[in-house]
């Protein structure tokens, strides 16, 4: 009943808050609690079971729901609020991209009272299962009728809780700065004054030790403007690093987060294990996956994005079922579409966890990570959410000299990555255009002979029906500076995320076909095949009608790239749909080391009489 008091209160202070204009991407911001009245039904009953999750020590559990009420509707619908007892006494609108409620924790997620339950609008009693992850904070279910723009708070449930909410979760796993370190990033509620973090690690079967961890956090004044600083902003705990070095090559280590207290006893997660990654250069099989724009899904049907990600589950649930034969992934940009609901973090991270936990997971820096007015961005749009990189660069970690300059080189195995940031300028003269110089140029292409070039923007080709509407057929501006480079140091591939479809094109330089093969290149490519690869999850965008002669294959759907490198002299390219896990486009690389010697237009300085 106290529970109860205290929500009614807080619905009577959000009444009274005033609303602006909405961004029209994020449902969780449609919901009008400024329009909010209390019809509290007496008769009403709600509860939520178990009110204890995780006895046995998970991390995510399902929920059930029963409810009944007097007066139901067929738009009843029920949100998910943690912390439990929310408060509104400190939010308000800042800009008008935002759009109420202006609480200061926003419903996580919320479905419809119908959704499980066809007679629900004629007997008004309902049951509804929904999955709940730690979040390091307890969970409140409120039920309100009027639909989400008039809505009308009806009953409110028990409090359901994780047995530890603090406990260390959703480790992720990314390269560091050499090719043998590798460093573990996890969330916890546990703060340096309260407990020391680190992880217990060594070669599987061997002797463990013990390696210490980093630990961040931001507040609400780390975030550049509404919904992060306001309704969407939620505490995001604790985010620990430990690097684990001088690891051997190829190598199975078994690894722990833990915490020690400052009593002497200790908090364990469950025992995980991954493989170190090769040698540069080292001759084996190996497999890399990359893609851009998955987003977050929820698997209880939720509508937490209202159907904005719908292939993101499977596309997760693609890696996870094929994790033996994948040895890293890239996430190239646009990571969870957060957008300033802070929340939706966690959630991504648990999401990814069977992958993360297992290989590293590398990001490149999208604009629903970064963009937002007045920070530096190179796009001053507000698709950030107000976020302005605070939490992609805390809860990831990426081996940056500067994490807010989210461009770095990586190299794995045959494999050189060099991966771009798109929402910082890249032309000529910059400093990332140096960067990427370095990093192209620096490569051993004896050694490394797989050259790969990333990033979230198209600064390639792509035949995606906004680009068409540009005139550019890429990001304007996108290879204007960079194509040269591509060129000059013979870059195999390009792979950009951002528009939501897969393209690929043919080895290309300056608008012309560099090679008319399409699916077995033997020898010089003499250009850069370009590929889009951002349908990983996010809603699906048109292509232009426009037939380019450049453009091999196209596909209008969700899926994802892999890369196996057999040996220095052999690379498959595979782009498999995230619905059935199938290839549907190919290509084969067979050629030799003379090949990438050799001079094509622009690859090799010019001759001279002296010569």
């Amino acid at each position: 009943m106290g529970t109860l008091i205290a929500l009614l209160s807080i619905v009577l202070t959000l009444v009274s808050l005033q609303g602006v204009t909405c961004h029209g991407e994020q449902p969780l911001s449609r919901i009008a609690i400024h329009n909010a009245v209390l019809a509290i039904d007496i008769h009403a009953s709600f509860k939520a079971t178990p009110s204890v999750l995780g006895v046995n020590g998970q991390n995510k559990e399902w929920v059930s729901l029963e409810y009944s009420v007097s007066n139901p509707s067929a738009d009843d619908w029920i949100g998910v609020f943690s912390p439990g007892n929310f408060s509104a006494s400190s939010c308000s609108p800042e800009n008008p991209r935002t759009f109420p409620p202006f609480l200061c924790t926003s419903p996580i997620k919320y479905q419809y009272a119908s959704y499980s339950n066809p007679h629900y609008k004629d007997t008004g009693k309902g049951s509804l299962k929904l999955q709940l992850i730690n979040q390091r904070s307890d969970f409140s279910f409120v039920l309100f009728s009027g639909g989400l723009f008039s809505p009308k708070l009806v009953a409110v449930s028990n409090i359901v809780a994780f047995a530890n909410p603090n406990a260390p979760v959703y480790p992720r796993l990314a390269q560091g700065k050499t090719w043998n370190e590798m460093t573990v990033t996890w969330t916890s509620g546990y703060g340096i004054n309260e407990a020391e973090p680190f992880v217990e690690w060594g070669p599987k079967g061997g002797q463990q030790g013990h390696s210490p961890a980093g630990t961040l956090t931001f507040d609400r004044s780390s975030m550049c403007g509404a919904p992060a600083r306001t309704v969407g902003w939620r505490d995001p705990g604790f985010i620990h690093t430990s690097f684990l070095k001088e690891l051997w090559p190829n190598t199975m280590y078994t690894y722990k987060l833990g915490h020690r207290f400052l009593n002497g006893t200790y908090m364990w997660n469950q025992m995980h294990q991954f493989k170190s990654s090769p040698y540069p250069g080292q001759n084996s099989v190996q497999h890399v996956v990359i893609f851009g724009d998955m987003g977050k899904d929820e698997a209880d049907g939720s509508n937490e994005y209202n159907q904005f990600q719908p292939g993101a589950l499977n596309t997760t649930n693609q890696l996870i079922n094929d994790l033996e034969n994948i040895d890293i992934v890239f996430h190239i940009g646009d990571i969870c579409y957060a957008n300033g609901y802070i929340s939706q973090w966690d959630q991504f991270t648990s999401q990814i966890e069977p992958i993360a936990s297992t290989i590293p997971y590398m990001l490149a820096s999208g604009n629903h990570e970064r963009d937002w007015p007045g920070t530096g961005s190179f796009y001053g749009n507000m698709d950030s959410g107000g976020e302005c990189g605070v939490l992609v660069q805390n809860m990831f970690y990426v081996p940056t000299v500067n994490r807010d300059k989210f461009w770095y080189s990586t190299d794995y195995g045959m494999f050189r990555f060099c991966i771009a940031d798109t929402e910082h300028d890249w032309r000529q003269g910059t400093e990332q255009y140096n960067f990427i110089e370095h990093c192209l140029a620096s490569v051993d292409r004896q050694k490394q002979p797989w050259l790969i070039f990333l990033a979230h923007r198209v600064l390639g080709y792509s035949s995606d029906a906004s680009y068409a509407d540009e005139g550019s057929f890429a990001e304007p501006m996108g290879r204007e500076s960079l194509q040269k480079l591509w060129q000059k140091y013979k870059v195999d591939i390009a792979i950009f995320g951002h528009v939501h479809n897969y393209e690929r094109t043919c080895p290309i330089y300056q608008n012309i076909c560099t090679n008319n093969e399409k699916h077995l290149y033997k020898g010089a490519l003499n250009g850069t095949i370009h590929v889009a690869a951002g349908g990983a999850g996010a809603s699906l965008s048109e292509f232009t009608p426009i037939q380019t002669k450049w453009s091999i294959f196209r596909d209008y759907d969700h899926g994802f790239v892999k890369l196996t490198a057999f040996d220095h002299s052999n690379l498959l390219f595979e782009y498999k749909k995230s619905r059935d896990g199938k290839v549907y486009d190919s290509f084969r690389i067979s050629r030799d080391y003379r090949d990438i010697l050799a001079c094509t237009v622009d690859s090799c300085p010019s001759m001279t009489l002296a010569s």
